[in-house]
């Protein structure tokens, strides 16, 4: 091998997806590679040429994109590439002219592979072939290995939240007919030394299930008959889920129900049971004990010890490499069970469980909480909707309920739920309203479309009901539904309003810094898709308040294909987990989970090559998510 050939391996051996490639197809790609300069300011391709005959891999220098031919400047350039990225891949896939023009920043060496050679290496090597039709997630899946290599030195032994049931399923499960007697059944419990029987019909469906803490409660202390059916003393709501659900989806059913077992149901025949045992083993953390800790709380103490369990049970499940959407949701929902459970202490110290306004209130979460996105950095976001009694007015409703709401803010703040600083929250009397109220509000700043309507817009139509009756927050999110997709006005100013934060992309440098050279992943990064994902469901008409699913859902009715769809929503879970692993290992440092002392503020120069080059895709796919505001309301 010639020493250049040597140098030029090693060069690539330092690049995705080049690192991961078999050394003689690499080898194979840099014999065909032919080196090239271009000076600064020299266009490297451009519509104009035609279709693209050349693949570029940058050896030295910086590439922009231009979304015009014109020279760059700050609002032209939309992409900027820089040492060991290459392109145009998509317009080489299609066969096609490129769409934008590629500029040398600065001076630039490019190795360049033939189109034709390009194909035959894709047709050859699979993981060169699957980075260029799948170059974000691809890139995604490549620093996920990495944080779990460094997080975690067993995580390869062990399964993940990630698996599906049937994976985790111990043995086939032990069960009984329903009408074998009590003391079979507990015999057989005994014998086979396990926790639970589930009793099947002649089908294999499941009928009933008995436990360990039913025998005592069922058949100990009531001194029943042993000689019994046992279907006379089993659960018969039964909790199940399919063989593929995901480990995740029966944890938070264990948390939210205090269940220790899922039944795993294949097509109504049983197939298998899962434990709250079967979890811990996956994981370490005790999702049950918080979710039952939670409900059976009374004191200030107990939800500050449960609020320090939530986030020593996050950093466990970070540590063992669980992704960015499932955790936050993991968060958002044990956070929801301490709220409810504060707020249901509250309602009944107060007087409200006991009085007519019992049925007739619902407590809000927005923000992040009300999309299930937040992470350990999160301050409150809440409000009040309620119906007005035939006797009472609304005022005199927001008088009783107003100080309950206090209590509640005060408590969770206790939590490390720090108060709001615009205080959006329930205790204020402008967020505490009547449902007619709360229509007036939304459909003034619909219609006003002032900075302030802009802003509110940004926080409370991302509301969605956490405690209490649950079909006035349901009703009021299918009116705001009906009536912001029929104001495209009011769209368009969100839009504008949304545009006016760009991503962070430099010419000079790779990224926009501000103060101490850091980067705002929250205000940066995260709510560039955030808030086109609120204009896509509000123009839409869907209910859903979770960033990926508004975008997933509005996708087919505003003729958005899923492959850029893809781009988007990896692009905004890499951000997110960006932001939580910064949470995590401040918290390592200073050996303590401090809410308040806990920002979304990073230096770039600090992360390794490849996190930084997948942030800069990240960005480039907030911006390909502005551009498409852009083009739906022609601004």
């Amino acid at each position: 091998m010639s020493a250049i050939h040597s140098s030029q391996l090693a060069f690539f051996a330092a690049h995705a997806p080049f690192d991961r490639m078999e050394p003689a197809h690499l080898l194979w790609m840099v014999e065909r590679m032919q080196l090239a300069y271009y000076a600064q300011g020299e266009v490297i391709i451009s519509p104009e040429q035609g279709i693209v005959q050349r693949f570029l891999v940058i050896k030295q220098g910086m590439v922009q994109g231009e979304q015009n031919v014109a020279n760059a400047s700050e609002t032209d350039t939309w992409l900027e590439l820089s040492e060991g990225e290459c392109f145009p891949l998509g317009a080489l896939l299609a066969h096609r002219p490129v769409a934008s023009t590629y500029r040398a920043g600065r001076d630039t060496f490019c190795y360049e592979l033939p189109e034709a050679d390009f194909h035959a290496l894709i047709e050859i090597n699979a993981p060169f072939r699957d980075f260029c039709t799948r170059r974000i997630a691809n890139l995604l899946e490549h620093s996920k290995q990495v944080i779990q290599a460094q997080y975690t030195q067993s995580g390869a032994e062990q399964q993940s939240l990630n698996s599906p049931l049937s994976a985790i399923i111990r043995r086939a499960p032990i069960t009984c007919a329903p009408q074998t007697s009590v003391r079979e059944v507990l015999q057989q419990m005994h014998e086979a030394r396990i926790g639970s029987m589930v009793a099947v019909d002649d089908a294999g469906r499941p009928l009933g299930i008995l436990t360990l803490p039913d025998v005592l409660e069922r058949i100990a202390l009531p001194q029943i008959d042993l000689a019994q059916s046992v279907i006379g003393v089993m659960t018969m709501q039964l909790t199940t889920l399919p063989p593929q659900a995901l480990a995740h989806e029966a944890a938070l059913m264990m948390a939210k129900q205090g269940l220790r077992h899922v039944l795993v149901v294949d097509n109504g025949r049983l197939v298998g049971l899962v434990s709250e045992k079967d979890l811990f083993a996956l994981q370490r953390v005790g999702f049950r004990q918080i979710g039952t800790a939670l409900r059976h709380a009374r004191h200030p103490e107990e939800f500050q010890q449960a609020a320090a369990d939530i986030r020593s049970m996050a950093h466990n499940m970070m540590a063992q490499g669980v992704a960015a959407e499932q955790l936050t949701q993991f968060i958002s929902t044990f956070n929801d069970l301490l709220t409810a459970r504060v707020i249901e202490l509250e309602c009944a110290s107060s007087g409200v469980a006991a009085s007519p306004l019992a049925a007739r209130l619902c407590w809000m979460a927005l923000g992040s909480e009300g999309r299930f996105e937040q992470t350990l950095s999160t301050d409150q976001d809440n409000a009040l909707i309620f119906t007005v009694p035939e006797d009472m007015t609304a005022n005199q409703v927001r008088e009783q309920l107003l100080p309950m709401a206090k209590r509640i803010n005060d408590t969770l703040a206790l939590c490390g739920f720090p108060l709001c600083r615009g205080n959006v929250m329930a205790s204020n009397p402008q967020w505490c309203l009547s449902l007619e109220e709360w229509k007036g509000v939304f459909l003034n700043w619909i219609t006003n479309n002032t900075p302030e309507a802009l802003l509110h817009a940004s926080i409370f139509f991302d509301f969605r009901p956490l405690y209490g009756t649950n079909k006035l927050a349901e009703e009021l999110r299918s009116w705001l539904a009906r009536v912001a997709s029929n104001n495209p006005r009011f769209l368009r100013q969100m839009a504008e309003n949304a545009m006016r934060n760009r991503p962070p992309l430099g010419l000079v440098r790779d990224f926009v810094v501000g103060k101490e050279n850091k980067l705002d992943l929250k205000l940066s990064g995260i709510t560039p898709f955030v808030d086109a994902a609120r204009i896509f469901g509000l123009a839409t008409g869907i209910t859903p308040t979770n960033t990926i699913q508004r975008m997933r859902q509005s996708a087919a009715v505003l003729h958005i294909p899923a492959t850029e769809i893809d781009g988007w929503t990896n692009a905004f879970l890499f951000i997110q987990m960006l932001r939580l692993r910064h949470h995590y290992e401040v918290s390592v440092k200073q050996g303590r989970v401090d809410t308040q002392a806990l920002n979304n503020l990073i230096d770039p120069a600090g992360l390794n090559e490849l996190d930084r080059r997948i942030l800069k895709e990240a960005f480039r796919q907030a911006r390909k998510v502005q551009t498409r505001l852009a083009l739906n309301y022609q601004l």
